[in-house]
């Protein structure tokens, strides 16, 4: 294995911690560490009441912070130096621009749920590539959860860290999210995926290791920045909520496989059709591949990965040119089966692989990218990894 598809690990604490002090001049009260995440199976169900399949990655965020008495909130990125500063009483939804408005939110959620909040100091690194669709935004929002909640004296569990995270997101930066990404982040442990029922919140973690059977998870960032455009996120979720009111359901989740056909044809249009067929067949999809894991056929969920991407493109439409040229390319290299993960309009492809394959599969898609001139994709392999945790 090249560097190209090593795995990157968390950012060091130590490294983190010494960012705060050059930057604040004081000691942090301590580090937390939350990764980013890969979507295995089971895209924009979770908002639909429906089940998912995440695992958390080795690529993390880490923030350290300390508790300021003043009422003022200060951050500062690592990577790129940028710095804001607020008074925490004057924080209010979509007031702030950018990166920031995560952990802004992230107090704000806290002050909602009755945590007083007396002002932060924040220091944030991270290894997640942004803009890849792997979640970085939500890692950001958990680890301030975690250091402005520790730092004021609370101690919320890991799934209520993960629903005022979700609550940042949706009431303050204004991202109509579900809940997946923040309890992959929160929940996910090393070696397993997380089966999580979005509507019970109930989780089981589900086996993963896939180099005891001879595979690996190759994460191909196709370099197709991951964008919600024009609101097209938001318009797919407002869509799915029109056609369960019209079907006289809650969510689509309680639309069965069986009960399909009956569905589109009670509803009013194609578009409307197309997101059902998704949401549901998605959901069957995630199932399925969760009886494979626990049966220890991992290889066979190969074929349900490509089948969801199929399902993205033409019924959810959230496939960019960049991401199906990568699956395409994948799947004429060898690869068991390959799909978008994330939101959609640009990011990362996952692809079940041959261990060892991984080079080659890459390969594949490199050359692919030098025949429609697309930018050139990088690639690591990916593995379970541990959620979110206080390092220092």
């Amino acid at each position: 294995m090249t560097a190209t598809t090593g795995v990157t690990a968390a950012p060091s604490a130590s490294a983190c911690a010494d960012a705060f002090r050059d930057a604040y001049g004081r000691e942090p009260e301590g580090v937390w560490i939350a990764p980013g995440r890969i979507n295995l199976i089971g895209e924009h169900t979770d908002y639909n009441d429906g089940f998912v399949l995440p695992i958390a990655l080795p690529h993390a965020l880490a923030a350290a912070g300390a508790r300021r008495a003043d009422g003022v909130v200060r951050l500062r990125s690592r990577q790129s130096g940028e710095e804001f500063s607020a008074r925490v009483a004057d924080l209010v939804p979509e007031s702030v621009p950018g990166w920031a408005a995560y952990p802004t939110g992230a107090l704000w959620a806290l002050a909602g749920a009755g945590v007083r909040i007396d002002g932060l100091d924040l220091m944030v690194d991270s290894t997640i590539p942004s803009g890849t669709g792997l979640s970085s935004s939500a890692a950001l929002t958990c680890a301030t959860v975690l250091a402005a909640a520790h730092t004021h004296g609370a101690d919320p569990a890991p799934a209520r860290v993960a629903a005022l995270a979700q609550r940042a997101e949706n009431g303050f930066v204004g991202m109509p999210c579900g809940i997946m990404d923040q309890s992959a982040s929160m929940l996910a442990t090393a070696g397993h995926a997380l089966f999580m029922d979005t509507r019970s919140l109930e989780t089981e973690q589900v086996p993963f290791d896939l180099a005891a059977r001879g595979l690996a998870l190759l994460v191909v960032d196709t370099r197709a920045p991951h964008r919600h455009v024009d609101g097209a996120y938001a318009e797919r979720r407002r869509s799915c909520e029109e056609a369960a009111r019209v079907l006289g359901v809650p969510a689509l989740r309680d639309v069965t496989a069986e009960g399909l056909a009956a569905a589109l044809d009670a509803l009013p249009d194609d578009v409307s059709r197309h997101r059902v067929r998704h949401v549901v067949t998605e959901n069957a999809r995630v199932l399925e591949t969760v009886g494979l894991l626990r049966a220890g056929d991992v290889r066979r969920a190969g074929a349900l990965f490509t089948a969801s991407h199929a399902s993205m493109r033409d019924d959810y439409e959230i496939t960019v040119p960049e991401v199906d040229t990568a699956v395409d390319a994948l799947l004429a290299a060898g690869a068991h089966g390959a799909r978008m993960t994330g939101g959609g309009f640009g990011g990362c492809v996952i692809a079940l692989v041959a261990d060892g394959a991984q080079e080659s599969c890459l390969a594949a898609v490199r050359a692919a990218y030098r025949e429609r001139g697309f930018a050139e994709p990088a690639g690591f392999t990916a593995v379970p990894a541990e959620g979110a945790r206080r390092v220092r």
